[in-house]
């Protein structure tokens, strides 16, 4: 059987007042209109609901039942529509963002910061794990959206580019390096380097790069977490390559960093899965990062740094 919902809702309404031009007043149908649902109702179920007669309309005793029957669904059933309804536009809940450890210690705290004033009743979780577990974490579900370094054909993802930043020299204050204002790629062949390893999202961008230029990469560490490329560098291990978000430099540092030409950038994207929607609560935070993210180009377009 194929009840729909309307039919339902006038027949109800036909109960309620006991009459078909009544009962299309009220719902804005006509009374053929009336009178051919319910005629349709009583074909689907096969009983008589209602005896018509010249000057009133009567339920019948299996109309009496169903009538009493709808009525508590039917309100029930708005309640919990009206419910729904709430529940998507309620700034409130828990959201859980994944991001890499360059992102979550460079960009995600003023986030954290934003959210906590703007949506006190958020709770911003923060996932802080290597791209991969990230990417894996969107694509299975376990967190609502991610931030990640381009991943390339990633075509059960949603993405969108938030910040184009560039890739950066790191080296001591000493080194012959340091004495020029702008590096070329070519200047980095054979120097020893200290770069992250691959959990990195930013290493296989690296990569490229230094094949590129048909560079010959000397690689002397790799290591896993970004802040230890300042002690490496600074112990004369070797040079880095670093994107920009890495920075500032830590206090005290004997360090110096140079813009790398031609200018090779990565971009940092929102991810999410593809075709599912994000709660109002996660939408929120999305615009959140977003918004920082802006701020924090805008803010680089003035430093001489950034400067191409």
């Amino acid at each position: 059987m194929n009840y729909s919902l309307r039919q339902l809702r006038v027949f109800v309404t036909v109960a309620q007042v006991r009459s078909f031009s009544r009962a299309g007043e009220m719902i804005g149908l006509s009374q053929s209109a009336v009178s051919h649902s319910v005629k349709e109702l009583e074909r689907q179920t096969g009983v008589r609901l209602l005896d018509r007669t010249t000057r009133e309309v009567l339920l019948t005793e299996a109309g009496q039942q169903l009538a009493a029957r709808l009525e508590r669904l039917l309100e029930e059933l708005q309640n919990t529509l009206r419910e729904a309804g709430r529940v998507g536009t309620q700034l409130t809940g828990t959201v859980r963002v994944a991001a890499s450890q360059t992102i979550s210690a460079h960009l995600i705290p003023q986030c954290i910061a934003l959210s906590n004033r703007r949506y006190p009743a958020i709770d911003f979780v923060l996932h802080d794990r290597p791209q991969q577990w990230v990417l894996e974490s969107i694509r299975q579900g376990e967190v609502d959206f991610g931030i990640v370094i381009d991943p390339g054909a990633a075509t059960d993802l949603q993405c969108e580019t938030v910040l184009s930043e560039p890739f950066l020299l790191l080296c001591r204050e000493d080194h012959p390096l340091a004495q020029c204002e702008q590096v070329s790629w070519q200047a980095l062949r054979d120097e020893r380097l200290v770069l992250q390893d691959y959990a990195s999202g930013s290493r296989p961008l690296i990569d490229t790069a230094l094949a590129h230029f048909s560079i010959n990469a000397n690689i002397v560490q790799e290591i896993g977490h970004p802040a230890t490329l300042f002690p490496m560098v600074e112990a004369g291990i070797g040079i880095s390559i670093l994107p920009a978000l890495a920075l500032p430099l830590p206090q005290g540092h004997r360090l110096r960093v140079r813009r790398l030409t031609p200018v090779v950038e990565r971009q940092l994207m929102l991810a999410r899965r593809k075709n599912r929607s994000l709660s109002t609560a996660a939408q929120a935070l999305w615009e959140v990062v977003r918004q920082q993210a802006a701020e924090l180009s805008a803010g680089r377009a003035r430093d001489p740094l950034y400067q191409i």
